[in-house]
Formats: structure tokens, C-alpha cells, sequence
């Protein structure tokens, strides 16, 4: 029998349930959505969650599609899902908890007798722990941004093989292996061990189709590479970027893109123009390097020095 919360499986069973981390403010009992897929025949435990970002839902797209197609009587090993971490934002579709105002992946591992994010954290951490393999679905917010995977525990750190390959795996084509802040749940996990990886389902208002399906498609890659289930995985080459260049507005007005999301960028590329409100350039910002369009704002109205786009250097391939 495998359990996550309120969720219980025998070998070759689904269950769903919920994960107790606490009181909402009229003092009723909360918890998180979870499932249990127990395989018919033993083997390794795979963990995912998503929306631990509140307005981050393509994470929540993959779990609702991915969930019902895999078979636990074709499952070899446990995959235990969290759907939604971050309760209290998802109710108000914000990015951050707003009971105590935390970014819910600067939380882990947590405290289960500390704040509402780092209990939350505390919980998602114990049942992440029990794992072999971590996914942590995100993207990247409401902003644009293309399909990529991160790799966060840092390049010196003892798992970064693992994690990157772990991120080839799930195969979006894009990887961004640099170093996270502290408090990601994908950089406290590789400390205890476990392979994890932060795929970056775009970014978008809702959700969107496509990255989704990257997003199927990645958990399915996993579960067939590391022996969940029968079928062949062909690691495709992946672009790989180690950092960032960010862009801001050196004037307020209205921005015009001259670059699209993952085109090659070139030193002194323009990457936009500021205009007025009646199309009278005010400024032309160039790229300070080469790498790949990467992420850019949504809305076309700035403030000067208010975040525009930015790049992904250090350009390669593995």
C-alpha cells in the first residue's frame, strides 16, 4: 500500500485525496489535491507537483492530463502527485500566498511549525523526499517565455549530472543550467540526494495547449527512461543556456519587439524600440551579447527601468 495524505493505492491502483497542511481563516480544514498511481510491479518513485506558483497553471494542465493515462497495471513503481501547492493563491489566481505574502519556491524545505508557505513546503518536502526522481512543474508566470527546463542545484554540485540529465529526459529542447536562489524546491532536493528538475512550461495568462503537451510529453519521456514504463526514449540534443542577460526600459512609453521568442540574438541586435504613445521612437535597446530570445513582458506599456526581456548566454549544446 502507498499513501500521500488522505490518498491510499494497493500494487496496480490510483487513489486520490488530500494533504492536511492546515486552517483557512474561517478555521475550517485545508488540503492540498493529491494522487497515488501504485504500480502493479515494484520499482522506483516518481514525484510531481505543480502550482506552486498560484497563477502558474500550465503545471496543473500536465498533472490533469497526464494523471488519467497512466495505467497503474502498467506501472512499475509509485508516482505520487501534489496538484495544487500553493492553495491560497490558486483560490485568488496570484502569484505569491497571500496569507503571509511568500513566493512559494523560496519556502523549501520548510517548517512545518512556521509560517502558512513553509508549512505547505514542510509537507510537499516529506512527501518529495520519498522519491527518486523530482518534477516541479512551473512557467513562467504571465509573461512569455519559451518551453525550457531548469536545472538549479548549481554546476559544482554533487547531483548536477544527475539533474541534467534528469532535464534532457524530460526533453523540452530548451535547459537553462544555472544556479538557483535559495528555497527552490529544485535546489533543496538535490541536497538530500534526489535528481530534480523545474520544467518552465512557457508562460502565458491560463494555460496553454502547447506547452502542455511539452509538458505530457516530458513526464512520459521520464517515466519510460527510468524503467516506470515499457518504451524506448531518444535523448535528443538540447540547448542549453547558463545564464541571463536582462533587459529593462531605459524610458516610459510603449514597447515594439524586434526579436521573437527563441531566435538567435547577436551583439548590437535591436531587441526593441520604445515609443511614444503616437509611434515617435524614444529609444532602441540592442543586445549587449549573443544567445536566444528567451522571455520577454506581456504588456506593451513601460515605466523606465521597468523589466522588457531577457536573453539566455553561455550558449551550447549537450
Amino acid at each position: 500500500m502507498k499513501t500521500l495524505g488522505t490518498a491510499s493505492a494497493a500494487p496496480g491502483e490510483l487513489d486520490t485525496g488530500r494533504l492536511q497542511v492546515g486552517q483557512t481563516r474561517d478555521g475550517s480544514e485545508f488540503g492540498l489535491p493529491v494522487a497515488v498511481i501504485n504500480g502493479a510491479e515494484d520499482g522506483p518513485t516518481l514525484y510531481v507537483q505543480a502550482v506552486s506558483d498560484g497563477d502558474e497553471l500550465n503545471g496543473l494542465g500536465v498533472v490533469q492530463r497526464a494523471v488519467p493515462q497512466i495505467a497503474p497495471e502498467e506501472l512499475s513503481g509509485t508516482v505520487l502527485v501534489v496538484g495544487i501547492v500553493n492553495y491560497h493563491a490558486f483560490q485568488v489566481a496570484e502569484h505569491r500566498n497571500p496569507i503571509d505574502d511568500t513566493k512559494m519556491n523560496r519556502a523549501y524545505p520548510g517548517n512545518e511549525s512556521g509560517t502558512s508557505s513553509e508549512r505547505i513546503a514542510a509537507a510537499t518536502f516529506e512527501a518529495a523526499t520519498r522519491a527518486d526522481y523530482i518534477l516541479d512543474l512551473h512557467q513562467g508566470s504571465t509573461s512569455k517565455m519559451i518551453n525550457e527546463v531548469r536545472v538549479r542545484c548549481g554546476r559544482r554540485h554533487r547531483m548536477h549530472d544527475e539533474c541534467l540529465e534528469l532535464a534532457k529526459v524530460f526533453g523540452c529542447g530548451n535547459v537553462l543550467d544555472q544556479k538557483g536562489p535559495d528555497g527552490q524546491l529544485a535546489r533543496a532536493a538535490p541536497d538530500e540526494g534526489i535528481p530534480t528538475i523545474d520544467p518552465e512550461l512557457g508562460g502565458c495568462i491560463g494555460w496553454d495547449e502547447e506547452s502542455i503537451e511539452y509538458g505530457v510529453e516530458g513526464v512520459f519521456n521520464v517515466l519510460r527512461y527510468y524503467g516506470f514504463l515499457d518504451g524506448d526514449v531518444s535523448l535528443d540534443p538540447q540547448t542549453r543556456a547558463k545564464g541571463f542577460d536582462r533587459y529593462g526600459s531605459p524610458n516610459g512609453g510603449i514597447v515594439r519587439f524586434e526579436k521573437e521568442l527563441g531566435e538567435k540574438v547577436h551583439a548590437g541586435d535591436v531587441l526593441f524600440e520604445v515609443t511614444d504613445p503616437f509611434g515617435r521612437l524614444k529609444a532602441e535597446v540592442t543586445a549587449d551579447g549573443s544567445g536566444i530570445f528567451w522571455r520577454s513582458r506581456r504588456l506593451p506599456q513601460v515605466a523606465t527601468g521597468e523589466y522588457v526581456c531577457s536573453v539566455g548566454t553561455d550558449i551550447d549544446e549537450f
